[in-house]
């Protein structure tokens, strides 16, 4: 009887446990390869002195490395000056892989040139410099960031959510609307000009030394921003900035910011920010001023500059509005921002063309990812976004249907009865007002 009530017993945890457990559950995001009982210890109870010494282990051991191999493959990616590609590195995985390792152990590995290519700006005739590293570089920066990341996230402010675990686009979206509807309608949207390509480097490792003691990995860190650039025969050395498309510039974008972040929370002025992109909220308009000439004053002495035209204070509530992060806010709604318009408009173009003699159901298998791709983000846009772009598109799939039976020009006229709405849906078209309709319902009630 005893060993029975014995056994009927609750199993009770110890309290050790719970916090061991909970410390886990917090950093869970951190790579297995690195995430040891004592690294997770110290993130959770801090170091001495606040810096990390003795990390160049485990970036460079092969759990690591490995590890950080897979997260670039799984991102696929274009080859750079080597021209090596990533199936040509995984052909030669473990040889690969221990080379990087010994000289990343003894101190000599060298980054490799970046090969630059420039990609349209959408909505403009400018396009962005874009940063392709080789597939060894991209393997190392990612080996670094497993390690780095935990370190500096720790003491993340909570305004960040650009390129941070387990926060997205939509969590920085949903808490500006928090703020509008409380009443913080004033807003300076601001613009750092030419951010990734102006922030100076000295400043960038002066924010690393702050946490890191290991000269070693500082002097990683410090090689991949002055990397030679080839966009000509001859390249050049940047001597400012961070190459958009290096897997380490994200990281080093938000270490840079950290502290523009935490001056503004410890003045208890509402930033949002993702990457770069931020918006300051305000309850009144001398309240945004003050916080625009914190952030002018801050940005001067940080090395950087706010774009003279794209940086203003806007009255939210009235027409004119502000976009952030493809949405446009206005007088209570939202929509998607021109830019963002343009981008969806062009992507449709694309296949839509009357003169490409594809069959309609493979037209409709190509628009079709990209509808519930844009509706996805954007589908919290006002309700009067849709039907317009539904018909849009309409209109371009009865112009190549008309131009397949012989006529000529846009589908219009009698081709609506030709073809009319039901025969798009019944070919299996994405309507965008049609899945944004249980959401209209949903706010009825």
């Amino acid at each position: 009887m005893k060993d029975r009530q014995t056994d009927q017993q609750p199993v009770t945890v110890s309290q050790e446990a719970r916090r061991v457990g909970e410390i886990r559950a917090r950093w869970s995001w951190v790579e297995p390869c690195v995430r040891t009982d004592r690294m997770l210890a110290a993130l959770a109870q801090g170091v001495k002195g606040g810096k990390w010494y003795s990390l160049m282990d485990k970036i460079c051991s092969m759990a690591n490395l490995g590890q950080a191999f897979t997260k670039v493959k799984a991102n696929k990616g274009r080859p750079g000056v080597d021209h090596q590609t990533i199936e040509m590195f995984e052909a030669r995985l473990e040889e690969n892989l221990k080379r990087l390792a010994e000289t990343l152990q003894d101190g000599t590995y060298r980054p490799q040139a970046i090969r630059r290519v420039w990609i349209p700006k959408p909505g403009s005739t400018e396009k962005r410099p874009l940063g392709i590293p080789t597939v060894r570089d991209r393997v190392v920066q990612t080996a670094l960031r497993n390690v780095l990341e935990p370190i500096f996230a720790r003491d993340f402010a909570e305004n960040s959510y650009g390129f941070r675990p387990n926060r997205r686009c939509k969590d920085a979206l949903r808490r500006v609307d928090g703020l509008l509807k409380a009443g913080y309608i004033h807003v300076v949207d601001a613009d750092l000009k030419s951010y990734f390509d102006t922030m100076p480097h000295q400043n960038l490792l002066s924010q690393l030394r702050r946490k890191i003691s290991d000269n070693r990995v500082l002097a990683l860190v410090e090689a991949f921003p002055v990397q030679e650039v080839m966009d000509t025969a001859k390249g050049w050395t940047p001597e400012r900035g961070a190459p958009q498309g290096a897997v380490i510039s994200p990281l080093l974008s938000n270490i840079y910011l950290d502290p523009l972040d935490h001056l503004l929370a410890q003045a208890g002025i509402e930033m949002v920010r993702y990457a770069d992109d931020f918006v300051v909220m305000c309850r009144g308009r001398s309240e945004a001023e003050h916080a625009l000439t914190v952030v002018q004053e801050w940005a001067a002495q940080a090395g950087l500059t706010l774009h003279p035209t794209k940086t203003r204070i806007v009255d939210a509530s009235q027409k004119g509005g502000f976009d952030f992060l493809g949405y446009h806010f206005e007088r209570g709604y939202r929509w998607p921002r021109p830019k963002s318009l343009t981008k969806f408009k062009d992507s449709i173009r694309l296949w839509t063309r009357r003169s490409n003699w594809m069959s309609l159901a493979m037209i409709i298998s190509k628009l079709n990812p990209i509808l519930a791709g844009w509706y996805g983000y954007l589908r919290h846009s006002h309700y009067t976004t849709f039907p317009p772009l539904d018909s849009w598109i309409r209109m371009r799939l009865r112009s190549i249907l008309r131009h397949y039976a012989g006529g000529e020009g846009r589908g219009r006229g009698f081709d609506h009865n030709r073809w009319p709405n039901a025969f798009f849906a019944e070919q299996g078209l994405f309507s965008l007002a049609t899945a944004h309709a249980p959401e209209c319902r949903s706010a009825r009630r």
